[in-house]
């Protein structure tokens, strides 16, 4: 059984970008698209080593007898697809919903939970950090707008979990037909032989793989395709090291592109079967 991907709706003009942003990807990728309809501005995920309560603002919340039929008039927008609506498993003894973890990818929009600083494009709120490191799924931070991807490129730096995030792009080109593109900084040598280490060198190979000199910088970003999903490791060692580092900060602010991110507890293995 294919994993489905989870969606939190938001009844607003963003959130209606961002289901049809949910929808393309999971028609492109193949896979079931689950929708929570929230009914209270709090819910919790319980992931194996942590528990990480969501916290919506109230546009989640709007017009909650509305939410329904405005997702399914969204969804018929485009070809069919399965979908279905979650529900919560259980509720804590103070009332908060408690919901399954068991799927393949999560739609986490940045505006999901408050920064901790001024909410701006470079920045991820650290509820949303939380779920990309406990979760066992890659995180989908789709863009503003909706607009349909038609590549993948992923960035990749050396460590383990850009290695992930390589592999990952590799079985999402295989499900939607999409070019893939890996996009390194530093040098080819040494990131080959750390390729070779991590068991993806071949991948490397067989795709487009572009290696610029030294250190990753905002100018240098402009060779990601518009129109690409963008794969990232949440965290490692190189030059594309780091969610809460520089590095991520300058891509979020540099790249309108949607994100795919692997965290440490990610098992890619699972994210489609």
């Amino acid at each position: 059984m294919t994993r489905p991907l989870f969606h939190v709706f938001r009844n607003a003009p963003y959130g209606r970008e961002t289901l049809l942003f949910s929808a393309y990807t999971c028609r492109r990728l193949q896979i079931p698209l689950r929708i929570y309809l929230p009914q209270q501005p709090r819910f919790l995920f319980y992931f194996e080593q942590d528990i990480v309560q969501v916290d919506l603002d109230q546009s989640y919340l709007r017009r909650p007898e509305t939410a329904r039929d405005n997702v399914e008039a969204l969804l018929r927008l485009g070809p069919p697809l399965e979908t279905g609506f979650v529900e919560p498993e259980t509720f804590t003894a103070t009332g908060l919903p408690d919901l399954p973890t068991d799927f393949g990818i999560m739609a986490c929009p940045r505006s999901m939970t408050k920064a901790s600083g001024p909410v701006g494009l470079g920045l991820i709120g650290p509820k949303v950090r939380r779920i990309i490191l406990a979760a066992p799924f890659p995180v989908l931070i789709p863009p503003g707008v909706y607009k349909p991807w038609t590549n993948l490129a992923v960035l990749y730096g050396g460590s383990k979990l850009a290695g992930q995030a390589v592999r990952l792009g590799r079985q999402l080109a295989d499900r939607s037909q999409a070019p893939l593109q890996v996009i390194s900084f530093g040098d080819r040598n040494d990131l080959a032989r750390q390729a070779k280490e991590q068991g993806i060198l071949s991948i490397l190979e067989e795709c487009d793989w572009q290696v610029r000199p030294g250190k990753p910088i905002r100018e240098e970003l402009d060779v990601v395709p518009h129109d690409a999903l963008l794969l990232l490791g949440a965290y490692g060692h190189g030059p594309v090291r780091s969610l809460f580092g520089s590095t991520m900060e300058d891509v979020q602010a540099e790249l309108p592109n949607p994100l795919l991110v692997v965290g440490p507890r990610c098992r890619i293995e699972s994210v489609f079967s």
